[in-house]
């Protein structure tokens, strides 16, 4: 891969993971705890027709794009990394790992549950009961706290993996 190729794919990959990782931050930390209190006092409202949309849409795609730049990165060593075949592959095969089963929940269960909480698309017309919504957001807050928990390591092997990279490119 060209250096200048492989810069920007970083760049991208690093920007990406960078703003997925803060949404999820920021949807566990922040909105979770605000939600709760502004449902309190009756002010949730704008947050969950304005606001968590626009931030899931960009949580949702930034996954997409991580993973996607992670990939082009890996190239031709993406099979050696995902399959642990030599010892400089295990931290860039862990942080995969991680990212792709981070993305697997996003897309697979806290997107369609959270599409069932905040009323989205067929559900706008349709909407669901009480009872079904509400294990819908737990669902959802259980994945997301899982992947909160498992982007700690996911980023420290993503980091860790830079020594593959500098003996790829500048050896």
């Amino acid at each position: 891969m060209d250096m200048i190729v492989y810069g920007f794919g970083r760049w991208f990959h690093i920007a990406s993971g960078v703003m997925w990782v803060g949404l999820l931050w920021y949807f566990n930390f922040v909105q979770v705890p605000g939600l709760k209190a502004a449902g309190a006092d009756g002010t949730a409202a704008g947050i969950t027709r304005h606001i968590a949309p626009r931030a899931l849409e960009l949580f949702r795609w930034s996954s997409v794009s991580t993973v996607f730049f992670g990939a082009m990165l890996l190239g031709k060593d993406l099979p050696n990394a995902l399959f642990f075949s030599a010892k400089p592959y295990y931290p860039i095969g862990v942080g995969a790992w991680l990212g792709i089963i981070m993305f697997l929940n996003v897309w697979g269960v806290i997107w369609p549950n959270q599409k069932k909480v905040l009323n989205l698309q067929q559900y706008a017309t349709n909407p669901v009961s009480d009872e079904e919504k509400n294990k819908a957001r737990r669902i959802a807050f259980l994945v997301s706290r899982l992947n909160a928990a498992l982007s700690i390591p996911m980023l420290f092997f993503m980091v860790a993996s830079g020594g593959l990279f500098r003996r790829t490119f500048f050896n």
